[in-house]
C-alpha cells in the first residue's frame, strides 16, 4: 500500500509520499513535525508531518438583507489553516523487499493450483463488479473455488457477499 489514511482535526485524509495539504490550524510551529493518528496503512509505517506554514484562508462574504427595512449587513470570514508536508515511514520500506524476493516463488505455484482446482480464468486480476456479474452464471464447482479462494487470500466484501449469495440461489435451484 504505498497510501495511508489518517485523522487530523476531526477530518480524514488520504495521504501518500510527499503530499502537501492544507488542512485546519494545528498547534504545532513553522518548521517541526508531528505524527497524526494513522487510521489505515500498512503494519509498521509511521505518518509524519512537517509544518510548511500558518496561513489563512481565502475571504468567504456573508450578506445578510431585509427588503423594505433598508436593514444590510456585510460580513467576512477567512479559516486559519495550516500547510503541511506528509513523509511515509516506518518499517515498511524495508520489509517490503525481503517480502517480495521470498513470496513470488511461493504464491506462483498456487496460484496454478486454485486454476486446477477449479477457479474461473483470470480471477485474480478480476474487480468485485465482475466477480459479482460472473457469479450469476458460474456452476457450483466454480463458485466453491473462488470462495475458498476469497476467503484465503483477497478477503473482498462485495465478492464475498455475491459469490454465498450466488451459491445460496443455486442450493435454492436444486
Amino acid at each position: 500500500m504505498d497510501y495511508a489514511i489518517i485523522r487530523l482535526g476531526g477530518k480524514q485524509y488520504r495521504v501518500r509520499e510527499g503530499e502537501y495539504l492544507v488542512v485546519d490550524r494545528v498547534k504545532t510551529e513553522e518548521g517541526k513535525t508531528f505524527t497524526p493518528d494513522v487510521l489505515l496503512g500498512d503494519t509498521g509505517v509511521t505518518v509524519t508531518a512537517k509544518v510548511l506554514a500558518h496561513e489563512r484562508g481565502p475571504k468567504i462574504r456573508i450578506g445578510k438583507y431585509k427588503k423594505r427595512t433598508g436593514y444590510k449587513r456585510h460580513n467576512g470570514f477567512r479559516a486559519a489553516t495550516t500547510r503541511i508536508e506528509i513523509s511515509l515511514g516506518g518499517a515498511k520500506k524495508a520489509a517490503a523487499p525481503k517480502k517480495a524476493a521470498a513470496e513470488p516463488k511461493v504464491e506462483q505455484p498456487v496460484a496454478a493450483e486454485e486454476h486446477i482446482k477449479g477457479m474461473p480464468s483470470g480471477y485474480e486480476e478480476m474487480t468485485v463488479a465482475a466477480v459479482s456479474e460472473g457469479a450469476k452464471t458460474w456452476n457450483r464447482r466454480l463458485l466453491e473455488a473462488a470462495l475458498a479462494y476469497e476467503q484465503a487470500h483477497a478477503a473482498r466484501k462485495g465478492a464475498l457477499s455475491a459469490l454465498e449469495s450466488a451459491l445460496k440461489a443455486k442450493e435454492e435451484d436444486a
